[in-house]
């Protein structure tokens, strides 16, 4: 991470009150009686500022990267086994018995709590569905190829167990002190539960440290970042100022958060279904239009993601798509199944806490449908889209001679080459009714590309191909494009040996719009197709269910250290943040760095409690089954 130099002039400018405003493509600057010494004042701290600002983040990176090592994965799916197998397949309970609570057949129970078992499935979904699904399965894909599906379905399986265990304790360990107002979590889990076994001072700061990474996570992936994708995805559509969507954000989250746990409960059992019914909706409907490839599309998630003595294979190179070893592919389907599901993280425990039961087991059995709708349901829709229209492994949209991309090596930087590229050629007709270009368009301003070149090996790839990206510019003599320097001890060498393929660049939240534009080519609006219109509207859904989401688990991490007095100006601060995140001077890096570091805190933190209390969880699930077949439990 590294600040811009025009960022900390443009920050350095606001302060002294120069900043004015831009017009046609220039800044004009108002410089109404300037303090020119507070402005050298301001710019000489921010230059001073610079170097420990920067290495404070490289080292919170560093961290971020210790925490999420392959390790990590291990250790959860190693405990999602252990999980499954301790409590019998606790997931085809959740499946049958799980469904009936969720229906109400058991919500006249009472019990302390101020939700429904729906409404706590809902908050906690909306925490989870969100833009993980649009973007995050198309980065496995995009990174691992088909065979990342298979371990997202495995690790969406043992992840059902994973959740009902921790959801269980959490209800096990709550604090109903007010019983309308019920609170939960990791933290009360360590701090009751530790108390009880005489360990209160290691529990206080056990569940001291999940709180910090917990508000760290909710302020930064769970809010900061949601805001900025949503910004940046509306202005790309339909160039609406950001800072204007922060600030509808930023309203609509507070209008739901200051109604507290009942009104976002209530919000979310209405939004949820809602967005997860229109974007399911439009996934289907690939789905049927390319019904009879879905059965080759499952053939090819089981053959490039299977071990070898299983049939599997790794994915080979094709198209735009690089090549994908079955180690990687692993890696990169657990990875996404597990931040998309948020198993094992702590998060959804503390909304489940809240909800009105007197049978904490009957909770942590609803909380295993998370990973079956968000993992087995959303995320394998979102993969069918992206593998049956042939997005992830698409033609390209232009070709150019052997000859006309030449590599010189660059000034300065070490190992790194620049390639060029003279003549920009025209797109196929195929690829401009996709990206809905107009008569006699080829490029927009701002187009992302990139073609392959041969270079070292990489294990991840299981090949030698590399991608160069580069961006076109339209100016007044046609379109340019400049590309990215490559990083290679040699200098590389082109993939074909007759005409090198220019790809259009679509990655995450992007490839997923592609693969809908091409389900529904040349259907759109005002230029736009219908995968950017589908993905924006989704985004907007999405990012504000898991912004309400994530404000009450960090409003929850506030009363565990200070009681709800301080929840109010909690509210205000974490709206703000809404609205700070789409400003210009704000950069997605810090934001994201500081996401990883807080989430991998988390599961650090939440890993040796559910070690811990796992048992309790497990003996009372049991115990509870034993009750339920002997007829204790009276449904509607």
């Amino acid at each position: 991470m590294a600040f811009q130099t025009e960022r900390e002039l443009n920050i350095a400018q606001a302060m002294a009150g120069e900043i004015g405003a831009k017009a046609e493509g220039k800044h004009e600057f108002s410089v109404e009686k300037p303090d020119v010494f507070r402005s050298c004042r301001i710019t000489l701290i921010s230059v001073m500022m610079h170097p420990m600002i920067e290495s404070f983040m490289s080292l919170i990176a560093d961290i971020g990267n210790v925490l999420f090592h392959e390790y990590m994965i291990y250790v959860l799916l190693a405990m999602g086994v252990g999980f499954t197998l301790f409590s019998g397949f606790s997931q085809y309970f959740a499946l049958t018995h799980g469904v009936n609570v969720v229906r109400g057949k058991y919500d006249t129970e009472g019990g302390d709590g101020a939700i429904s078992h729906f409404q706590a499935l809902s908050a906690a979904l909306s925490a989870t569905v969100g833009l993980g699904n649009i973007g995050g399965v198309a980065m496995a894909i995009y990174t691992g190829g088909p065979g990342a599906v298979l371990w997202m379905w495995v690790i969406g399986i043992v992840g059902m167990a994973i959740k009902h265990v921790e959801v269980t304790q959490s209800l096990l360990f709550r604090d109903v002190s007010d019983p309308d107002n019920p609170a939960g979590g990791p933290m009360f889990v360590a701090k009751k539960g530790l108390r009880n076994m005489g360990f209160g001072t290691i529990g206080m700061a056990l569940g001291g440290i999940f709180v910090v990474t917990l508000l760290i996570s909710a302020t930064t992936g769970g809010n900061m970042f949601q805001a900025w994708n949503v910004a940046e995805s509306t202005y790309d559509a339909f160039k609406i100022p950001r800072p204007v969507s922060g600030i509808v954000l930023a309203l609509l989250a507070a209008f739901v958060l200051v109604g507290g746990i009942k009104r976002i409960g209530s919000v979310a059992g209405k939004l949820v279904p809602f967005m997860c019914g229109i974007y399911l909706l439009a996934g289907l409907s690939v789905v049927v239009m390319y019904l009879g490839d879905i059965p080759a599309m499952f053939a090819l998630i089981w053959k490039h993601g299977a071990p070898e003595f299983l049939g599997g294979e790794p994915a080979a190179a094709t198209g735009a798509f690089i090549g994908g070893s079955l180690g990687y592919a692993m890696q990169r389907g657990i990875e996404r199944a597990l931040f998309s599901s948020e198993a094992g993280q702590g998060s959804a425990p503390i909304a489940h806490s809240a909800v009105q039961t007197k049978e904490p087991v009957r909770e942590g059995v609803v909380a295993g449908l998370e990973p079956f709708i968000d993992t087995l349901v959303v995320c394998t829709i979102t993969a069918l889209v992206i593998l049956s229209t042939g997005a992830w492994n698409r033609d390209a949209e232009a070709t150019v001679p052997t000859d006309a991309i030449t590599f010189a090596a660059a000034p300065t930087e070490e190992d790194a080459w620049v390639a060029t590229l003279d003549t920009l050629p025209e797109r196929t007709e195929a690829a401009r009714k996709i990206l809905n270009l107009e008569d006699g368009q080829h490029w927009r301003d701002g187009d992302e590309i990139f073609f392959l070149v041969r270079t070292e090996a990489s294990e991840n790839t299981g090949t030698d191909l590399a991608r160069v990206y580069g961006e076109v510019e339209v100016g007044e003599n046609g379109p340019t494009v400049s590309f990215k320097p490559i990083t290679s001890t040699a200098a590389p060498t082109l993939a074909e040996e007759v005409e090198v393929g220019l790809h259009g660049k679509y990655e995450g939240a992007a490839l997923t719009a592609h693969a809908f534009d091409r389900a529904f080519a040349g259907v759109g609006i005002g230029g736009l197709g219908v995968g950017q219109l589908l993905v924006t509207f989704s985004a907007w859904l999405f990012a504000l269910s898991t912004i309400i989401s994530w404000c009450y688990y960090g409003e929850s991490g506030i009363v565990w250290l200070g009681g709800r007095k301080l929840v109010p100006l909690y509210r205000l601060f974490y709206s703000g943040l809404v609205l700070l995140a789409t400003m210009p001077f704000i950069g997605v890096s810090e934001i994201d760095t500081l996401s990883v570091f807080g989430n991998g805190m988390m599961i650090w933190g939440n890993i040796p409690i559910m070690l811990i209390f796992a048992p309790y969880a497990l003996r009372a699930f049991a115990d509870y089954k034993r009750r339920l077949r002997a007829g204790e439990f009276d449904s509607n």
